[in-house]
Parts: structure tokens; sequence; C-alpha cells
């Protein structure tokens, strides 16, 4: 591909009700080269996981400066599309939000998520514009996935989320991501009454990726479940070494000519 131009339209064609892109979700070099070894078609970053993985804890703590380039080592080394969680934007005014997406271009990313949280929609309908105005005079068509947290708060409100992804996709938003819905048929209402592709977050005890493409989703990722799944090993690894003096947690670790093989090659 030979620019982010190429690369921003071919991520928004990867959008397909029905047929969605799957997106594992990657918080540094080696998760993103082996995402797209793996065969994925882009590769999209957890927020929670670069955090995590920068000593930091997730929830606008990272700043724009130390994602950004986080960004850039991930799309120095992979071929194919990459679009950057960026939280909420990481700044208090929507002009503090263009300057992240332009910096987030800069570094190599063709989409962004960015969540609405506690915001009211008049205030993250104009964070949404202003990131759109800054993709424009950067002369990228940046997708721009509006995150719709009403559900993943405990709240129920279809109408909200409804209300809200109006609002939003007229402010500039590409997709409508609403992460905390599990059920194929409320995701089917979803697809159903916008027309913009929508992005459910899924992971252990949630239908299979069929059963939510069958209801017209149009993009699935796994967010920072990849990433405390490996956290998860490293904690097993360390309780089991220190309590029954075994190994077994590890057993089923990458070799370590794949995973360094991997890296020279990116």
């Amino acid at each position: 591909m030979s620019s982010l131009t190429d690369k921003a339209r071919v991520f928004r064609s990867l959008h397909v009700p029905g047929d969605p892109l799957l997106l594992p979700n990657a918080w540094d070099v080696a998760s993103a080269l082996l995402t797209e070894a793996a065969g994925a078609k882009a590769v999209a970053t957890t927020s929670a996981g670069v955090a995590w993985s920068l000593g930091v804890p997730d929830g606008d703590h990272l700043g724009r400066d130390r994602a950004a380039e986080a960004v850039r080592r991930v799309t120095e080394v992979v071929g194919v599309p990459v679009t950057a969680d960026i939280e909420g934007g990481f700044g208090d005014t929507p002009d503090e939000v263009a300057v992240t997406v332009t910096r987030i271009l800069e570094a190599g990313a063709v989409g962004v998520n960015i969540e609405d949280g506690p915001r009211s929609l008049a205030d993250q309908s104009a964070r949404l514009a202003a990131a759109r105005r800054s993709a424009d005079d950067f002369g990228v068509p940046l997708y721009i996935n509006a995150r719709i947290d009403t559900y993943l708060r405990g709240g129920d409100d279809l109408a909200d989320v409804l209300r809200r992804a109006s609002a939003f996709l007229e402010a500039g938003a590409t997709g409508i991501f609403v992460p905390g819905i599990h059920d194929p048929a409320l995701a089917a209402q979803l697809v159903k009454e916008l027309d913009a592709p929508v992005n459910m977050l899924l992971g252990p005890g949630a239908p299979p990726v069929r059963a939510f493409a069958d209801a017209g989703v149009a993009r699935i990722s796994l967010g920072s479940s990849v990433a405390s799944a490996a956290y998860a090993v490293a904690q097993a690894a360390t309780r089991e070494l220190l309590g029954e003096g075994t190994y077994t947690s590890i057993a089923e670790g990458l070799p370590y000519g794949e995973l360094n093989n991997l890296l020279q090659k990116g």
C-alpha cells in the first residue's frame, strides 16, 4: 500500500455486515506481528494492554505522546492497516482531541476508537466532530469508531444508544462500537437501526462469531482480553514456580525461535 489514504480505504472496505472484520487486539510490536502473521487483515491496539505494558492503568493515564509512540512502533513493522484505541482522545477539550488525532495519523494509523464514557451527548459529539475535522485537514479518510459505553457501564437503554449513535454519526463517526452487548438479537436490532458498521466486543461466554455475523455485525474485537490472558500466564507461572516448584503453566509457550525470527523480520 502506497499511502495512508490507500490503507484507510482498504481498512474501511473490510467492514462488511455479515462478514465481520476480526480484530484480536495487540499491545506491542510482538503481539502486532503475531496478529499479522496469523492472517489478520488489520491490527487494532488495545488501550488497556498498551497502558499496562508501559506501567500505567487504563483510563486516560497513558497520555497522548506515549500512546502515539506505541502506535508508531506497530505501524512501522506491520504491513496491514492499523487502528488505534485512543480512549477518550487524551484531551479535555475537542481541540485537544483534534491534536491527538493528528498525532495518531502521523504515527501511521488509519483508524481510531474514541469512547464516550460519562460525557454528555453534546460534549462527545463536539469531540468527534473535532476528530473528523482533524482527519480531513490531514487529508486521510480516518475510520472513527465511536464507542458508546451505555451497556458497558451497566445500563440497558437501547434508545439512549441509538440517540447517541445518531448524533455521533452526524458529528463524523464512521462506525459504532457498543461494548457490553453479548446478545446477537440485540446486535441485530442495532444493525437494523443504524446506517453504519456496527462493532461488538466479544470474549469467553459470548456466542461465537457466526451468530454475530448472521446478525449483520461488521466488526468484532477482543479488546484487552488477549493482553490480560497473557498476563494471566505470567501470574500462573510465577505462582506455580514459587508454590509447587513446577512449570506446567508455560508448557504451551511459543518456541523461542519462532518469536525471535518474527521480530527479526519485523
